[in-house]
């Protein structure tokens, strides 16, 4: 199935600045590669054979090696699985639409390769790891807030990008701290967008990416398995949490353990949005070292990320701008003055039924659970340290086995989303 490329605009006015997308042909350009297909020989050649020295992660696509070309040129190769049912023409299709999509907050797909029953993928090396492994990794130094905003700023330009200039929008699906590379200088670039179709996920009904990914899932998924743009906001909106918190998602040390990170953090949010004061709620490992401008901020964009209706989350273009301190507050809150808006407070029956989410999200983890244990080895482990784990990217209107396997478990827990 021929899927359309995006176009790639050569100018952003509406979220980006000046942060203006590179040409299509640049990637191949840039690494001074004179193709964008390599031969499997080739590849092998850069990984020592795909030597497990090699590896930097493994998830429900398959393997990543880092990857040496001759000219010194360092790439990461993602090697997917065999058995995906994809012809050539449509794996060159999907190729295609990831290729065209460039920016200096995404990752770039360099090249690919198609050898029998072989695919892979060739991304730019991004050489200092991931958000997660930095914010929480163990033993690791404090990041310090201005390092926060830069991380939040351009993750933010990346996903705008990629649901506001491209066309089709793509639906990342799969925004999470791990899915944020940085490079040397602590610059975000997102991985794993556009890759639905490669995934395979046909033995479980819930795949253990989702339950990796479970203190990210907007409300919508949790009653009906269904994500939009609005759910890459929600997951975003997490994000932007861990970043003020320096909490996890889900994390059983922390005082939320029978909830979200997000149920924990709303009265939170309302609270220092109301008065100025971010104690409860800003990571102790700050001391308190950071702007108070630049964080309220932080927090509101946060606050209103998180909102249960997708439909009242906003644009990722006005959370730019709103981290830019380029619009108010009240714009970006829809005219409210931040902290008395009805969508900060958790128990506004008006605007959704929390007690019906709550109910609907623990049915949705112990359907998480369940699989997990059913599930087998190949999904499990922790977390990459390349941030290269099974993901749920996808162009709009895709949708992946486990999505349509939860839905019809879990008819009897569909809400509209008049009700969030």
């Amino acid at each position: 199935m021929h899927v359309p490329s995006p176009a790639v605009h050569s100018s952003t006015d509406n979220s980006l600045g000046s942060d203006k997308p590179l040409q299509a042909t640049s990637a191949g350009i840039a690494f001074g590669l004179s193709q964008c297909t390599f031969s499997y020989e080739e590849l092998a050649l850069a990984t020592n054979g795909f030597s497990n020295s090699n590896i930097l992660g493994q998830g429900g696509f398959g393997y990543v090696h880092k990857g040496v070309f001759p000219n010194g040129k360092v790439v990461a190769i993602k090697q997917l699985k065999s058995g995906s049912g994809q012809g050539e023409r449509e794996f060159q299709a999907e190729v295609e639409t990831i290729s065209r999509v460039h920016h200096r907050h995404l990752v770039s797909l360099v090249g690919y390769c198609i050898s029998g029953d072989q695919r892979l993928l060739v991304y730019e090396f991004v050489p200092n790891n991931t958000l997660e492994f930095h914010l929480h990794g163990k033993d690791r130094p404090t990041m310090d807030w201005p390092t926060r905003l830069k991380i939040a700023l351009g993750s933010a330009k990346g996903l705008a990008y990629l649901h506001e200039d491209c066309h089709p929008k793509i639906i990342h699906r799969d925004i999470k701290a791990s899915n944020i590379l940085l490079d040397s200088d602590f610059e975000p670039k997102v991985a794993d967008f556009g890759l639905a179709r490669f995934s395979l996920d046909t033995d479980t009904h819930v795949s253990t990416r989702v339950m990796g990914t479970f203190g990210y899932l907007a409300p919508e998924y949790a009653a009906s398995g269904k994500l939009t743009e609005k759910s890459d906001v929600f997951s975003f909106g997490v994000m932007l949490l861990e970043l003020i918190t320096g909490h996890q998602p889900i994390d059983k040390t922390q005082s939320f353990t029978d909830d979200s990170m997000v149920d924990w953090a709303r009265p939170l949010l309302s609270q220092a949005l109301e008065n100025g004061n971010f104690d409860a709620l800003v990571d102790l490992k700050l001391q308190k070292n950071y702007n108070s401008d630049e964080m309220t901020r932080m927090v509101a964009c946060a606050a209103t990320c998180v909102r249960h209706s997708a439909r009242r989350r906003p644009r990722m273009s006005q959370v730019v701008r709103a981290l830019e301190g380029n619009i108010s507050l009240e714009d970006l809150n829809e005219g409210a003055t931040p902290g008395h808006s009805r969508v900060y407070s958790s128990f506004d029956s008006s605007s959704y039924d929390t007690m019906k989410y709550n109910e609907d999200l623990k049915k949705f983890r112990k359907l998480a659970l369940e699989s997990q244990e059913q599930g087998t080895s190949e999904y499990s482990g922790p977390s990459s340290e390349y941030g290269l784990h099974p993901s749920a990217s996808s162009s709009e209107g895709q949708r992946t086995t486990q999505e349509m396997e939860l839905e019809k478990k879990k008819s009897d827990t569909k809400i509209s989303d008049d009700s969030w």
